[in-house]
C-alpha cells in the first residue's frame, strides 16, 4: 500500500480509485511497450485493445507509468495517447523511478517498477507479456533483470507468457527459484516461452483454477513469506 509519504508524488485514475476502493478487480498494466516496445501510432492502438480486453473480462485496468514526474495508476485516453507519442521517454525500474520522478520526467514502467506502482496503489494482480530475466551468457555479462529481485521483493502476482524469448529460461527458472519466488503454471505443465506455448522446461507448480491462484497468494501472505508469485499463462 501507498506509504504517506509518496501519496504526493502518485496520481490514480478515478475509475482506478473507485474500483479499488470498492473492492473490484483491477489490473495493472506495464508502459515500457507503449514507449519503448512498438512505434506510434501502433503502440498507443494496442494498449487501448489490451485495456479493452480487460475491460471485457469484467475488470477495470490501470495502465501505469511516470507522466511529468508524476506516478501514474491508469491513464486516461489524453494520457495514454500523449505517452504513446512521446519520444525520450525513459525506461523504468526500481533504480531510476525515483529519479524520473525527483526531475520531473516521463517514463514508461519496467515490471520491476509496475509492481513497484502497483502494490502503492493496492493492485494485486498485473498481466504482461513477458518478464526480463537472465539473458544467455550471463555467467560473463551478469546482465541479469532487476525483475526477478522485484518479485522476490513486492507481493504482487504478475501473470505473463513466461520471460521474454531471447532470454535464458532455464537460468531465470533458477534464479527464481534462488530468490524464493514461486512459478505457476496456470493449467500448463511447461514454461511457456513468450512467442512459444511451450517449452523444454517444466513449470515448478502448477494450479488449474484463478481461484487456486488467489488461495495461494492469500495464504502466503498469511504465513508471511513475502513476495510475488510469477504465473506462466500460455
Amino acid at each position: 500500500m501507498t506509504p504517506e509519504t509518496a501519496r504526493p508524488f502518485i496520481d490514480i485514475h478515478p475509475p482506478v480509485a473507485q474500483a479499488l476502493a470498492a473492492g473490484k478487480p483491477v489490473v495493472a498494466l506495464e508502459s515500457t511497450i507503449i514507449t519503448h516496445g512498438m512505434p506510434y501510432p501502433d503502440n498507443g492502438a494496442m494498449a487501448a485493445k489490451v485495456e479493452q480486453i480487460i475491460i471485457d473480462g469484467g475488470a477495470v485496468p490501470a495502465t501505469i507509468a511516470v507522466v511529468n514526474g508524476r506516478i501514474k495508476i491508469g491513464l486516461s485516453d489524453g494520457e495514454r495517447e500523449s505517452l504513446a507519442m512521446t519520444g525520450d521517454a525513459m525506461k523504468l525500474s526500481r533504480a531510476d523511478i525515483g529519479f524520473a520522478v525527483a526531475q520531473g520526467r516521463t517514463g514508461g514502467t519496467t515490471v520491476a517498477a509496475t509492481m513497484i506502482a502497483a502494490h502503492m496503489a493496492g493492485i494485486k494482480v498485473f498481466a504482461t507479456g513477458g518478464i526480463g530475466g537472465v539473458h544467455k551468457g550471463a555467467e560473463k555479462s551478469f546482465d541479469i533483470s532487476a525483475d526477478l529481485d522485484e518479485l522476490a521483493r513486492t507481493p504482487v502476482i504478475v501473470v505473463s507468457a513466461g520471460a521474454k524469448a531471447i532470454l535464458d529460461i532455464e537460468k531465470t527458472l533458477e534464479v527464481l527459484e534462488t530468490r524464493g519466488v514461486p512459478v505457476v503454471g496456470h493449467a500448463c505443465e511447461t514454461m511457456p516461452a513468450f512467442w512459444s506455448r511451450q517449452s523444454p522446461f517444466r513449470a515448478p507448480l502448477t494450479l488449474h483454477k484463478p481461484e487456486e491462484i488467489a488461495h495461494f497468494y492469500r495464504t502466503r501472505q498469511a504465513l508471511g513469506l513475502g513476495g510475488g508469485i510469477l504465473v506462466a499463462n500460455p
